[in-house]
C-alpha cells in the first residue's frame, strides 16, 4: 500500500472515530428521559393491530443508514426542492412511517425540539427488536436530521433482494460495514414478511433458465408456489422466516442452511461456494447467542454511519418535512 493510501485509510478511520465519539447512549437522559418509554409505549400499541410493524421500523433504518448515513432523509416527503427517498424503487413498499410519526408527536409534546427523526428511527429500531425477543444493545444517540434526501442513491446504493452475494458485500463495504455484519443484519429477515414480487424470479424462471432457483429447497417451491402463482398479484405477503415468523430468533439461519431463505440475497449467504459467509451463518445457525451479540454490534456500526451531529443538521419539527417549510 502506497503512503497515500495509508494516510487516506488513516483519514476515514479517524473521521469514523470521531462521529462515534459525538454520539452518546445518555445523549437524551437529561432532555427527554421519558424517550424509551414512549417510544416503547407507541410500538407496543401498533404491535397489537400489525404485528409485523416492528420488523417495518427496523427495516426504515437500514433504509435510512444507507443512503447518505442515519440521517432521517428517508422519511422527507416531495416538495419543491426534495425528490423523496420513499419514492426510491428499493422504498416503494417501506412502511411504518405513520408510526414515527406518532412517536415524533407525542415526543414533541413531551421535550418539545429535542429528539430528532434520526435518532427516533434508532430507538425505534432497537425497540422493534427487542419487543419480538431479540437482543439489546447501547443504542448512540445525538445525531441531527438532514434538509436534503437522495433519491438518486437510494436506487443504486441500498441492496436488493435480487443481487448476488459479491454486490451486496461490495454495498456494505461501501458504508464501512464487513462480512459479519452482512450475515448479522441480514438475520433481521428472522422476522417481518415481503411481496411476492421480491422473490417469484425463483419460482418458475430464474435467471432467464427456465427452472426455479436450484437453491430453493424442492419441498419449499411448491408451497411458495402456491402462495404466488405465476402471473399472479406481485404484492402477495409472505413470511420471510417460515419456522418463526414473528419472533427474532436464530432460526432464519437454519433455514438457510436447508435452502429455506426466502429471498435470493438471503440464500446466497450460504450457498454461494466458497463464501466467507458460509461460515458465519453456521456459527449464527448453531450458537443463537453469538448472532444476538454480533447483530447487537452491527446495528451499533449501522447507526454510525455518517451522522450528522453537531452544528451539521437541524432538529426537524416534522419529521416529515425539514423545519421552516
Amino acid at each position: 500500500m502506497s503512503s497515500s493510501s495509508v494516510l487516506l485509510v488513516t483519514f476515514i478511520g479517524f473521521l469514523f472515530c470521531v462521529s462515534n465519539a459525538q454520539l452518546d447512549s445518555t445523549f437524551y437522559d437529561k432532555t427527554c428521559p421519558n424517550l424509551y418509554r414512549i417510544v416503547d409505549r407507541v410500538i407496543g400499541s401498533a404491535m397489537l393491530s400489525d404485528a409485523r410493524i416492528g420488523a417495518s421500523l427496523l427495516r426504515l433504518h437500514f433504509l435510512d443508514c444507507f443512503v447518505n448515513g442515519c440521517d432521517a432523509s428517508l422519511l422527507l416527503d416531495d416538495s419543491s426542492s426534495i425528490q423523496s427517498e420513499k419514492n426510491a424503487v428499493p422504498n416503494v413498499d417501506a412502511r411504518g412511517f405513520d408510526v414515527v410519526d406518532t412517536i415524533k408527536t407525542t415526543l414533541e409534546d413531551a421535550c418539545p425540539g429535542v429528539v430528532s427523526c434520526a435518532d427516533i428511527l434508532a430507538v425505534a429500531a432497537h425497540t422493534s427488536v427487542v419487543l419480538a425477543g431479540g437482543p439489546s444493545w447501547k443504542v448512540f444517540l445525538g445525531r441531527k436530521d438532514s434538509t436534503t434526501a437522495n433519491q438518486a442513491g437510494a436506487n443504486t446504493l441500498i441492496p436488493s433482494p435480487f443481487e448476488g452475494l459479491t454486490n451486496i458485500t461490495a454495498k456494505f463495504s461501501a458504508v464501512g460495514l464487513n462480512t459479519n455484519d452482512l450475515v448479522a443484519l441480514s438475520g433481521a429477515h428472522t422476522f417481518g414478511r415481503a411481496q411476492c414480487r421480491t422473490f417469484s424470479n425463483r419460482l418458475f424462471n430464474f435467471n432467464g433458465t427456465g427452472n426455479p432457483d436450484q437453491t430453493l429447497a424442492s419441498s419449499y417451491l411448491p408451497i411458495l408456489r402456491q402462495i404466488c402463482p405465476q402471473n399472479g398479484s406481485g404484492s402477495t405477503l409472505v413470511n420471510l422466516d417460515l419456522t418463526t415468523p414473528t419472533h427474532f430468533d436464530n432460526y432464519y439461519f437454519r433455514n438457510l442452511q436447508n435452502n429455506g431463505g426466502l429471498l435470493q440475497s438471503d440464500q446466497e449467504l450460504f450457498s454461494t461456494t466458497g463464501a466467507a459467509t458460509i461460515v458465519i451463518v453456521n456459527n449464527f445457525a448453531n450458537d443463537p447467542a453469538a448472532f444476538f451479540r454480533s447483530f447487537a454490534q452491527s446495528m451499533i456500526n449501522m447507526g454510525n454511519i455518517s451522522p450528522l451531529t453537531g452544528s451539521n443538521g437541524e432538529i426537524r419539527l416534522d419529521c416529515k418535512k425539514v423545519n421552516g417549510i
